[in-house]
């Protein structure tokens, strides 16, 4: 099957109900996108499919269709998007182990509310488990980063 990640179109030799994690990780090597707790409870596994955040772990990669798939590696090749630049200036990262899932999930948000509040932020974080606790410092970043697509408009 053809499905397109990162904008470019890829031909995956793979069952169409393995979860799209598994492609991803296994089949086309963008490990980027981490395997945490396998059911959607963790949140390490999310990328955006057409810009919605989406657990890849429990989405069969024949759901996937003709939408889009945009990974940790896809957000910004230089680590420029504002939420990635807000991650580093605040050291949100403590283990790393759930930040490329925690970053897909900001980053969705702000796609689709530029001046979230911090209801609407832990809302759309509520998904994403850091073990290391890091919560304040992830809504700050989230919060850095909306303040400064706001300025670069």
């Amino acid at each position: 099957m053809q499905i397109t990640v990162n904008g470019t179109p890829r031909e995956v030799d793979a069952p169409g109900d393995m979860p799209l994690l598994w492609v991803l990780r296994d089949v086309l090597g963008l490990t980027g996108t981490k395997f945490g707790c396998g059911m959607a409870q963790c949140g390490a596994c999310t990328v955006h499919l057409d810009g919605e955040a989406v657990r890849s772990c429990v989405l069969p990669v024949s759901a996937v269709g003709e939408r889009k798939i945009t990974t940790i590696e896809g957000l910004s090749p230089d680590g420029g998007h504002p939420v990635q630049q807000a991650w580093t200036q605040l050291d949100v990262v403590q283990c790393g182990y759930c930040q490329p899932g925690q970053i897909m999930s900001a980053a969705a948000l702000l796609a689709h509310k530029p001046d979230p509040s911090d209801e609407d932020i832990d809302l759309a974080m509520a998904g994403n488990i850091c073990r290391c606790g890091t919560y304040q410092r992830i809504r700050e970043a989230v919060r850095k980063a909306a303040s400064q697509r706001r300025a670069d408009r």
